[in-house]
């Protein structure tokens, strides 16, 4: 096939898991410079994206400024998702690959072990973007409190 005639590819998109401090933006970092050292197109994102609308409420939220109710703020951090789905969704079609540090499997994860209901967490997730591979960095406790 003649370069001209190459098909363009889809990016894919690449989500990072694990606990907090566990290195998830170490490696979602090494990734991003192995890729784009390859001649990928790459880009790293992270959730929450705080340079939203959404995304400063959850900052202020983080940050103990603002007292939110459980099922609020589950569902804020998934619209800070859905705020960038179109955008991911049209990164991935020109062929630019997306490294995720974090996506909506944190938020489930997070607000079920409040005590809300896993179906009811999942529920705001439908239709967001479906990751072509995901990696979850499991350390154990001892590793974790070093």
């Amino acid at each position: 096939m003649a370069s001209s005639d190459k098909i363009d590819s889809r990016g894919a998109l690449i989500v990072l898991e694990g606990l907090d401090r566990c290195g998830k933006t170490s490696q979602c970092g090494r990734l991003h410079l192995y890729l784009e050292e390859s001649g990928h197109a790459v880009e790293l994102w992270r959730f929450p994206d705080r340079n939203t609308g959404v995304g400063q409420m959850i900052s202020s939220y983080l940050a103990n400024q603002t007292n939110l109710d459980d099922r609020a703020i589950h569902l804020l951090f998934s619209a800070n998702r859905w705020e960038k789905r179109s955008l991911m969704e049209s990164k991935l079609r020109s062929g630019t690959t997306l490294i995720v540090d974090r996506y909506s499997f944190s938020g489930v994860a997070f607000s079920s072990a409040k005590g809300l209901d896993v179906e009811w967490c999942k529920a705001p997730e439908a239709g967001l973007l479906a990751p072509d591979v995901v990696v979850y960095l499991d350390i154990s406790p001892e590793v974790y409190n070093v």
